[in-house]
């Protein structure tokens, strides 16, 4: 079975949505990234990492709040953010780590 670690250790781009069931502004967030994911397709992979699930995670991150997005390549933080990221602001964010 694959892991976190092998997931954010490969060289794809992984964007890692850091959740909880309980949160409003993820569950906004979802939608989100169900489009971002349609507009780039094969180029970004993106997980849910469940914080309640998987707090162990989510600690060793510093996840402090929900929903927390990370961008990942080569087990290398790219990026961070905290709260509702809108489609266009996320795209654009993304768009220069994509090769």
């Amino acid at each position: 079975m694959e892991t976190f670690k092998d997931v954010i250790s490969g060289d794809q781009l992984v964007l890692v949505d850091f959740f909880a069931t309980w949160c409003q502004p993820c569950k906004m967030m979802h939608p989100i990234l169900e489009q971002v994911k349609e507009v780039l397709g094969d180029r970004i992979r993106i997980i849910k990492v469940d914080v309640d699930k998987y707090g162990v995670t989510a600690s060793q991150y510093g996840i402090q709040s929900v929903p927390t997005l990370m961008l990942f390549r080569c087990g290398e933080v790219l990026w961070r953010t905290s709260g509702v990221v809108q489609k266009s602001e996320l795209l654009a964010t993304i768009d220069p780590f994509l090769r």
